[in-house]
Parts: structure tokens; sequence; C-alpha cells
């Protein structure tokens, strides 16, 4: 029944936005649906105001991105603006007033991030009753003494990076509603009474890198609500009063004080968080204390807990984990640890499921380590000093899902290592220099999906580590990224009885050319990487060989040496929905109206080519900033330009002279009618994202 509603609800909405008017866009602009919502996306164009009805901004716009321009004061918006976000980071603001987003009623969200401002009015948004969501991180802002906003709506709020030292008490006294607080980044050194006593509300509490060096017995005192709690990346030498402090969060599930400098816990400090299931302490000096004592007898519920780096070298005891019974996930990565410690230390923890070895200095385990680990499905023993004969102790973990031996010094793997680990799904032996894979390696890893044999010094991937009469119907995605790869002469890459893998990662493999009959086994690949390599433009058929992959939905081809492209090379690839070809020395010409065009009326979706268009991450609270765009080498000799074009007064600075040139830009520029080619300009309005 779900499934039948989800079904209708996409099927409505594809034929509302079918039958959806294009609105206005101003010139300088890229204007699109977001699902239903007019987008009007005018970042990093070097605008110095925001365009208004008479520049072709529409009323109904939804979304305005102003990102990453000139903008040093706002004017005001016209009035009966549907304005719902309004994002304005990385421009250079330096104060608001208590006008400036006067008359915007409709207003949700707005995105201050990464300008130069000091003040803001309180009274700033007293025309937007609405608004629910305030990105003010990473400005200079000035010290506040009285109220900082006035909102009786507000429910996030991030002021991080904004170089507060002080607040008040009166700091959030209008600020009731507030759910969502993140003040990661200010120098607040000390976390005072009365500072956070107004938010009655608040569930999610950010202080990580704050200097804090005191926390108050009562600075939690009012937030009883509070479930998800940061506090990491501080200075807190001096011992503080876990008990107390924590003691009114009784609803607390996630608490975070990694790398805060704690060295002393008290016996039983978590006692009153009874519904703690989430616990960070990595990264502190805990080597003086027992786990068990800093645990207590209260973690009934506790599911998650990281002790990664925390100096227990030698402390793990029999019962260190005694009354962990519910727990899932165990981190110790970065501890000194020997075969002896986990032996004695791990047996009470039954229900367990991931554990994290991580650069633990192991160089063997007992037999028996991992005897009473029956549920355990993940196993992260990476960056070890392994020697070859360890990875035969880990045969008998034969409920293993995910295995990561990554960067653990090995040079051969025997075969006997996963001879009992039929139920492996993911197997990670990257960085280990694996130039020759013995036999029939993995020939018992009939449920293999993810195989990662990244930087392993392999030419090649031998056929003979899979049996020659079977084909693995599971392996889906293989990852060969940072190998020196060599095609042989007879055109073959990989064994055909991984024929049907969905994702391959030949990223940053040297490769300079692929042969038309390389991959053509693999028709079943929906996702290739192919970043980082040399192919080029020279020859004309350097990208044949994708027309082997019909059932290909992603492609990366950033970071080679491309200089043109035509939509051609698609031509069998009917379900491409995304194409990375950013970084490439690309040259302006009609070959990106081309693909401008293709994107716009044969994929109807311009988002096709990733960086053409505004990221649906880029419109979410707390997204991607800046779009990383595509680049054309312009030459006025060679990129055909519109006369109309030329002689236009320019709106912006690098109107003429810039060198290089956004397609986006190029394509509204450029004279290529000549092939009958639609207007691009045109088209550019009204496309939709695909989300």
């Amino acid at each position: 029944m779900i499934a039948r509603s989800i079904i209708v609800l996409v099927a409505l909405l594809t034929v509302i936005r079918a039958e959806l008017p294009d609105l206005e866009c101003p010139d300088d602009c890229d204007c699109h649906y977001f699902r239903i919502n007019w987008v009007t996306d005018c970042s990093e164009s070097n605008l110095t105001e925001i365009p208004t009805p008479d520049d072709g901004l529409s009323l109904n716009v939804y979304i305005l991105n102003m990102n990453a321009n000139e903008l040093t004061e706002i004017a005001p918006f016209p009035a009966d603006i549907k304005l719902r976000r309004l994002q304005l980071a990385d421009n250079k603001l330096t104060q608001i007033t208590k006008d400036d987003f006067a008359g915007l009623g409709f207003l949700l969200e707005i995105d201050l991030s990464e300008n130069q401002i000091t003040t803001v009015h309180p009274d700033a948004f007293r025309d937007s009753p609405g608004l629910i969501t305030l990105e003010m991180q990473m400005n200079p802002l000035d010290p506040v003494e009285g109220p900082f906003l006035l909102s009786r709506s507000l429910l996030y709020l991030d002021l991080s990076e904004c170089k507060l030292e002080k607040l008040t008490p009166q700091f959030f006294q209008n600020l009731t509603t507030l759910n969502k607080l993140d003040l990661s980044g200010n120098p607040l050194k000390e976390l005072q009474p009365s500072t956070l006593d107004p938010l009655v509300s608040l569930e999610v509490l950010k202080l990580n890198r704050c200097n804090l060096t005191f926390i108050s017995d009562d600075a939690f005192k009012y937030t009883e609500h509070l479930k998800y709690l940061e506090i990491a990346e501080n200075n807190l030498m001096v011992p503080t009063d876990w008990i107390t402090v924590l003691a009114k969060l009784g609803r607390l599930e996630y608490l975070d004080l990694r790398q805060s400098a704690i060295s002393n816990l008290p016996e039983d400090a978590f006692n009153n968080n009874t519904w703690l299931r989430s616990l960070i302490l990595a990264g502190n000096n805990l080597m003086r204390l027992e786990i068990s004592s800093i645990l207590g007898d209260n973690p009934k519920h506790l599911e998650y807990l990281d002790l990664s780096n925390c100096h227990f070298s030698g402390r793990l005891t029999a019962n260190a984990f005694t009354n962990c019974t519910k727990l899932k996930t165990l981190i110790l990565s970065g501890n000194m640890l020997s075969a002896t410690d986990l032996a004695d230390a791990l047996p009470p923890l039954s229900k367990l499921q991931k554990l994290g070895l991580k650069n633990c200095n192991l160089t063997r385990l007992p037999a028996n380590t991992f005897h009473n680990l029956e549920n355990l499905q993940e196993l992260d023993i990476s960056r070890n000093p392994l020697n070859n004969a360890f990875t035969e102790l880990l045969s008998p973990l034969t409920t293993l899902e995910h295995l990561d031996m990554s960067y653990s010094n090995l040079g051969q793997i025997s075969q006997a290592t996963f001879s009992k680990m039929n139920a492996l799904r993911t197997l990670i032996l990257s960085g280990n220099m694996l130039t020759s894979l013995e036999s029939g390696l993995f020939q018992k890893l009939t449920h293999l999906e993810t195989l990662e044999l990244n930087n392993c010094g392999l030419k090649s991937l031998s056929s003979s580590v899979f049996p020659v009469n079977f084909t693995y119907p599971d392996l889906e995605e293989l990852r060969l990224a940072g190998n020196p790869l060599e095609i042989s002469k007879e055109g073959m890459l990989l064994p055909v009885q991984i024929k049907r893998l969905k994702t391959l990662d030949l990223s940053d493999c040297n490769l300079t050319y692929i042969p038309p009959e390389t991959l053509k086994s693999f028709i079943n690949i929906t996702r290739l990487q192919l970043a980082g390599n040399k192919l080029n433009s020279s020859n004309k058929n350097s990208l044949e060989f994708l027309r082997k992959f019909p059932q290909l939905e992603f492609l990366d081809l950033s970071r080679n040496e491309l200089t043109d492209i035509t939509p051609s090379v698609f031509d069998n690839n009917t379900l491409l929905s995304a194409v990375k070809l950013v970084s490439n020395p690309w040259k302006c010409g009609c070959h990106i109206a081309d693909m401008w065009e293709w994107a716009i009326t044969v994929k109807g979706d311009l988002g096709v080519l990733i960086g053409s268009t505004t990221d649906p991450e880029a419109i979410s609270t707390g997204g991607r900033k800046k779009k990383k765009g595509l680049l054309c080498r312009f030459d006025s000799k060679t990129s055909p330009i519109s006369k109309d074009i030329q002689f236009r007064k320019p709106a912006r600075k690098d109107f003429v002279d810039n060198v290089n040139r956004t397609w986006a830009r190029y394509v509204r520029e450029a004279d290529c009618e000549s092939s009958n080619r639609l207007r691009p300009a045109r088209l550019l309005k009204s496309q939709p994202i695909t989300v």
C-alpha cells in the first residue's frame, strides 16, 4: 500500500511539474523548478545587488540563491514577494539592520553564513512570523549585551565560528522555541549558569571547539528535554563534576565528549542518564581509569561506545564491559592493545555487531578472541602491523558481513582466510601490496557485494582468484582506484566471472585510452568512475567504450585531459542521469552548447551535467554553499559569441575579459544557431531538477 502511494505521488508530481508555467528569471541567473517550487539561482555571478522584478525576478520565487556574490548591503524587497528560503552566504555583508528583511512575511529559512556581519538587529525578522531556520555561521559577531534576536518561531540557529567570547543570560531570552542550537567554534572558554536557561525546548546542542575549560554545575539546569549533546574538542583538563553537570539530562540519548582533554571521570559519571544510547569518549587520556568504573552499573540502554585513542594500554580487564549487555558497537581503535586484553574483555559482549580495532598495533590474536561474538557483523582491523599468518585466525568469523583489513602490511593472503565467511558482503583490502592474489582466494565469498582493492599495486585482476565455472551474482561493486593497471593485448581488464558488476571505480589508474572491447562483458554497469586518469580528446574514439554500457546511470570523467565532448558519445547510455565532467581543460565552443541542449531536450534535466545547476544539497539547511561549476577556456578567436552579447552593457565585473567561462554563462553568450540548435538561454530558465 505504501509503495503504491509513493508511486501515485511521484506520478502526480510529475504531471503537476509538467504543467507548471515558466516564470520570470533575471539574465544573470539560472532558474528551474525544485519539485514544484521556483528556484532562482544567482550564485557565483559577481552581482553587487539582489535582482528586482525589473531585472526579471519573479514575485513567486520560492528559493532565491545569492550565495558567493559581492553584496555589501540589502535593498528593500518588493511587496508581495512569496520568498520562503533566502541564501546570502559568502557575500560581503557587514550588518543586518532592522529593515533589511521587511515585508518577507512568508520567509521560513535564511542563510547568512560566511559574510562579515558584526551586528544583527534583534527585530530584523519581525515581519517573518514563520521563520524556523537561521544560519549565521562564520561571521565575526561583536559582543551582544542584550537579547540576540526576537523570534517566537525559530527552531534552528547556527552561530558556529562567530568569534563569540561571552554569552550573557539575556542572549537567548527571546528564543524559547529553539529546538536545535550550534555554538561550535566560538572561544567561550566557560559555560556559566543561566546562559542556557531560556532554552526550555532545546533538544540538540553543539558546543564543539569552544575552548571550554569550565562547565558550571547548573549549565543544563533547565534544558531537561536535551537529547543530543556534543561537547567535543574542548580543553576540560580541570576536573568537572560530571554527575552534577549531567544530572538534569534524564532524557539524554547521545553524548559526545571526544578530544576534550578529559583525564578524570568519576565512578558512575553517567548514572543519571538512564536512556543514554551513544557515548563517545574518543581522544581523551583515560589511561588511568578503569572502563568498568567509568560506565558504572547503569549503561542499560547503551548501544554505541567509542573509546578510540584513549590510551587504554593494558587497561582492558575481564569486567570492563560486564554491564554493557546491549552494546552493539564498540570502537577501540587507536589504543595500544594486546591479544590478552581482547581475550579478557570481549567475551561478555555477546550482542556485539560492530568492532573497531583499527591502528591498535596488533600483530596476533588468540584463536578464541572472537569465540563469543556470535552476532559480529562488522570488523575493522585496518592499519595494524599484521603478518600474513594472522589472516588465518579470522576464519572462525562465520557471521561476518563487513571486513576491513586495509593498509595492514599484508603481502599475501591465505586462501583459508575467507574459507568460512560465506556471509561476507564487503571486503576491503586496499593499501596492501598484493601484487599477486592467491588462486581461488575469493572462491567461497559467494555473497560478496563489494570488493575494494584500491592502491594495491595491481596491474590487473587475475581471473584465477574466482572459480572459472561460477558467476558471482551479488558482486556489484569493485574498486580498483590507484592501481597502475595495464590493459592486455587481448583487451581484457577484469575477470568475466564478475560480469554482474554495477559499480566500477578505476579512478587514478593512469589510463590514457580504454579500447572499446575492454569492458564489453560488463553491460550491467550503472556507475563508472574514471576520475583522475589521462583520457584525452586526441583520439576521436577515446570514449567509444561507453557504448558498451546500456545500463549506465552515473559517469565520472572529472580530472582527466578532455578538451571537447559531444552528446553522441552517450547515444547508447539512455539511462544516464548524472555526468561529472569538472576539472577538465574544456575549450569553449559549440560542443558545450550541444551538451547543454542534450541535457535539456534529450535528458529533460539540466542537472544531468553535474555543476550546471544548484545541487539539492545546496538548498538544504546546513548544505554546501557553493557549487563546483563546469568551466571552459574562452578564446575569442575560436569560441563563437553572440554580437548582442559583445555589445551589451556588462552586468558583472568579469563579463568580457575573464579567460574562463562557466558552461552556463558561455551557453548564454554562444552564437551556435548555425547548426539549428535550440536557444539554451531560453530553455535554461524552465528546467526542473530531478531529486
